[in-house]
């Protein structure tokens, strides 16, 4: 029975972590990225939370709210404005939930999965609990880049060549090893 419980377990993480999205339905809710910036601002932590707010990550929403996008919306034949409409804000935004506002934009859980229930310090003290809980973690930069080209590819309307080495030093964010 516990070795059955396990293998769910561990099925259920990997879903999750191949799926951000699915973190809903397997019952996480989201914190929102003030929760997250909490811990995540501090210089122990690698600054990560200000590495987001310089990013267009966390501008995403807000290129929705132009009348460019809104063009871009009409021509592919949606009806609503760019920012009301399901096909755009799936990269742009997570939708759906009081935490996770949406004028926030590609923010942490997009990536890492809904945090609600790894969010608190005793969970993210040891990767597998935070993992357990519903954290989305990486196995390696090619697994960062598939997650990353889940929005960047050749079906945005905008797409640009994607260089995910050029990108990625934009935007990463380790934590520094501890002193």
């Amino acid at each position: 029975m516990k070795g059955t419980r396990f293998l769910l377990s561990l099925a259920t993480c990997a879903v999750v972590a191949a799926n951000p999205a699915a973190g809903q339905a397997t019952g996480h809710a989201y914190a929102g990225v003030k929760t997250c910036g909490m811990c995540h601002k501090t210089e122990k932590q690698g600054g990560q939370l200000g590495i987001w707010e310089k990013s267009k990550h966390s501008q995403a929403y807000t290129t929705l709210t132009t009348p460019a996008a809104n063009d871009i919306a009409k021509a592919k034949g949606f009806t609503t404005p760019a920012a009301e409409t399901p096909d755009c804000l799936k990269c742009h935004a997570i939708t759906g939930d009081a935490k996770a506002l949406v004028t926030d934009g590609v923010q942490c859980e997009m990536c890492h999965g809904a945090g609600a229930d790894y969010k608190g310090l005793t969970v993210m003290k040891t990767k597998a609990t935070a993992i357990a809980a519903g954290l989305t973690a990486f196995a390696d930069k090619a697994a960062i880049e598939a997650k990353c080209r889940t929005c960047h590819n050749e079906k945005s309307p905008t797409a640009k060549p994607f260089n995910f080495e050029e990108r990625w030093e934009k935007i990463k964010h380790p934590v520094p090893p501890a002193s």
